[in-house]
């Protein structure tokens, strides 16, 4: 009962849930036909389903041969990721397959049998990954194999050392995220489904990962610690706490959520980068690929802003919400009334009293200047009366089957990505 006066608050959600169940997702994620696909294909296909919610809908809904190296890619970066996440693998084995990962890439035979991870899959059947990366085109390789070892050496890195400085969160965030920013622009580019430049500007192309990447570890705080990860830096909690931990004590809760702004404030900066990434895009599954994960982040950003909640639980946007982004953010101006309403939605919650305030308010200033539409638009949350009585109707007559189109659309909006 309590999830229906939720969704009651809340008629869009119930529209667009409805709209996405009845084949509004078909327009934005498409399946791929398995049929269509050679036997390795298949079976990369089905690695991706198995290995990725959110990520595999978005993967597959991409044109031609882009659709076939972007799975290759998500396949091999997350056979390396399966190798750093393996804590029963010795650093003294683990850090020479970061530094040479790249090269099994074009070694048939080469697998491993020994990961104790939930995605062992993919090192297991690494031969049939690395066979259909080897039937790839040249310029697809070449970007897939470079940022590969880019990354490994990077993983490598920080395997041992914790993230200090807010250079060393940026950096940190670069190697895990900014780089599969990058790798992918290469591959937009490399299609000739987008321009040069798109593959070329690395810097936008990073701040793409970094906002992803920031947004899931400032989410995240709770998980992590009980992971026993560290991924907050460490120059900013120290002024808040004694130990990363501490901010999840009861008494602590204030200074706990004034850190927590300070870092939703950073993020926040790369809000520009990403508007400008977007509207250099000219494939539509190109940007919607892109541009969904930016608004869920958004979204996730301004629940998570000023919220005790992010040290006692979970976090997350609604089901209807997230269908809402996915089904709006199909063009540039519909992204920047998206960013628009979000970041005036973290305005409304700043604190007067919050360190940061003066910062967070320039940086949703810098956003709110670039994103404001520069004609009179209807907000995305003004309904006629009409609908709302239809929608709310709907929602007394079908929440039985409102219940089960939930639990059948949680594998597309809900998959958490690390």
């Amino acid at each position: 009962m309590e999830l229906l006066k939720k969704w009651l608050g809340h008629p869009e959600d119930i529209y667009n849930l409805l709209r996405f169940k009845m084949g509004g997702y078909r327009t934005v994620m498409p399946r791929v036909d398995p049929d269509s696909l050679g036997c390795g294909l298949r079976t990369c296909f089905r690695y991706l389903n198995q290995t990725s919610r959110s990520f595999a809908a978005v993967i597959q809904a991409l044109d031609g041969e882009l659709r076939h190296a972007v799975c290759i890619f998500y396949l091999v970066l997350r056979a390396l990721d399966t190798v750093e996440d393996d804590m029963s693998i010795s650093l003294d084995v683990k850090v020479p397959m970061l530094h040479e990962f790249h090269s099994y890439l074009y070694q048939p035979e080469w697998k491993y049998m020994e990961s104790k991870e939930k995605d062992r899959q993919v090192l297991e059947d690494f031969p049939t990954i690395s066979m259909e990366f080897r039937n790839l085109s040249k310029v697809y390789r070449d970007v897939i194999s470079d940022i590969c070892h880019k990354m490994g050496v990077g993983m490598a890195e920080f395997l041992e050392k914790k993230v200090d400085s807010q250079h060393e969160w940026d950096k940190y965030c670069h190697y895990v995220a900014g780089l599969v920013g990058i790798g992918l622009s290469r591959l937009f580019s490399a299609s000739e489904l987008e321009d040069a430049v798109v593959g070329q500007d690395t810097e936008l192309a990073n701040s793409m990962g970094l906002f992803l990447q920031k947004t899931n570890i400032i989410r995240d705080y709770l998980e992590d610690q009980m992971e026993g990860r560290e991924f907050w830096p460490r120059e900013v909690w120290s002024r808040y706490a004694k130990k990363l931990s501490d901010l999840a004590k009861p008494e602590n809760i204030d200074m706990a959520v004034q850190c927590l702004n300070e870092l939703i404030t950073n993020a926040l900066h790369h809000v520009p980068d990403v508007l400008t990434y977007l509207s250099r895009l000219k494939n539509q599954t190109v940007f919607n690929f892109c541009a969904i994960p930016q608004v869920m982040a958004i979204a996730t950003l301004a629940a998570c802003y000023n919220n005790k909640q992010v040290f006692r639980g979970v976090v997350k946007i609604r089901k209807g919400q997230a269908v809402t982004l996915m089904m709006d953010a199909t063009n540039i101006q519909a992204v920047k009334a998206i960013m628009y309403q979000y970041v005036e939605e973290i305005d409304q919650k700043i604190p007067s009293t919050d360190p940061s305030s003066n910062k967070t308010q320039q940086i949703i200033a810098s956003i709110r200047a670039i994103s404001l539409p520069s004609s009179p638009m209807v907000s995305r949350h003004h309904y006629s009366p009409i609908y709302l009585s239809c929608a709310m109707l709907l929602a007394a007559l079908s929440w039985q089957y409102l219940s089960t189109i939930s639990k059948a659309t949680e594998d597309y909006i809900q998959g958490g990505e690390n």
